[in-house]
């Protein structure tokens, strides 16, 4: 279902969360009172749901700060924006990753940058699903191409986490972590997740799409899809109101100077770092690599960004990819 461009003006008027009538809203679209209230009930679909009190009119539930690009160029600073060859902020796409994918083999250059209000489609790792209500998240994706191949990148995951950390940081909210290889985590909840496509020559330029997924604020009734302990910016901070647009520009302040640099600095440049935020060493854990499973002790990574697993005879395995289960909800 894609959101109409009467529900869009309803959302533009609403997003303050303030009680609109019914026939202000009415006349705002040239349309009856009655297809206004069709037009809202439509919201569900999208995540958003509203309150209708006779008297006052309607609200939404939860008042939106919709992505404008000028207010997020306003808080991009001169190097990044020096980076960015486009941005643009999509209604409604299957999927930021998959959208620059397709741009990326249209010969689209270094420093594409997408946003999306609401994804039908969006991607986590292993082909999951991202749960992706309307206008409450941050789903963003950047396209860069790198010219001496994959194995150049190898560990770009770890440094945009590092990255993200730092943008929070930033916005004064702290006690984030990091959660090997692309995970971003909160007091042992996934807070959100990275997700890098690469594609190109094995020895040659590549072209690596980079997508980030934060959760601002996810009503219950959205999360009722997510299927491990998840957590938002709102119950982390207890803030009711976080500023989307000054965050994107904070994101991509931190972002882009990282991707830009990484083929020549490498994962070396932000290992103490990522060390610093990861949650998971001295943790009981278990590595999914397809059917196999590997169990031990998390000694961390190592200098190639990789895991390392003590082994319950003692040896320490290293490991290039997999998913991780660990055991207790508290980063140490």
């Amino acid at each position: 279902m894609n959101i109409s461009d009467k529900q869009k003006k309803i959302l533009t008027l609403l997003a303050d969360g303030e009680f609109h009538s019914g026939t202000e809203l009415a006349e705002a679209l040239g349309i009856s009172r009655s297809a206004v209230w069709k037009q809202l009930n439509g919201l569900a679909e999208f995540g958003l749901s509203h309150s209708a009190v006779s008297g006052k009119g309607y609200r939404l539930d939860k008042s939106l700060e919709l992505l404008v690009t000028s207010k997020i160029n306003e808080a991009v600073s001169s190097q990044a924006g020096a980076l960015i060859s486009s941005l643009e902020i999509h209604d409604q796409i299957d999927s930021t990753n998959r959208y620059l994918v397709e741009c990326s083999q249209n010969n689209a250059p270094s420093g594409s940058v997408c946003f999306a209000e609401y994804q039908t489609a969006g991607k986590g790792r292993r082909g999951r699903q991202w749960v992706s209500p309307y206008g409450c998240n941050i789903y963003m994706s950047i396209l860069w191409r790198f010219q001496q191949g994959p194995a150049a990148i190898s560990g770009l995951s770890l440094a945009i986490g590092v990255a993200v950390i730092r943008a929070l940081k930033q916005h004064q909210i702290d006690d984030i972590n990091l959660k090997w290889p692309n995970d971003i985590y909160s007091q042992g909840k996934k807070l959100g997740g990275i997700l890098v496509e690469v594609s190109g020559e094995t020895e040659g330029p590549c072209a690596a799409v980079i997508g980030l997924g934060l959760n601002l604020f996810v009503a219950e009734a959205e999360a009722e899809s997510i299927n491990q302990a998840w957590t938002d910016l709102s119950k982390i901070t207890g803030r009711t109101r976080l500023f989307r647009n000054k965050l994107a520009g904070t994101l991509l302040n931190h972002l882009m100077p990282v991707i830009a640099e990484y083929e020549s600095v490498g994962i070396a440049a932000h290992l103490d770092e990522w060390r610093s935020y990861d949650c998971l060493t001295g943790k009981s854990a278990t590595l999914f690599i397809g059917q196999q499973q590997f169990e031990g002790i998390v000694q961390g990574i190592d200098d190639n960004g990789m895991l390392l697993i003590e082994r319950p005879d003692g040896s320490v395995q290293t490991f290039a990819s997999g998913e991780v289960s660990f055991n207790g909800s508290s980063p140490q």
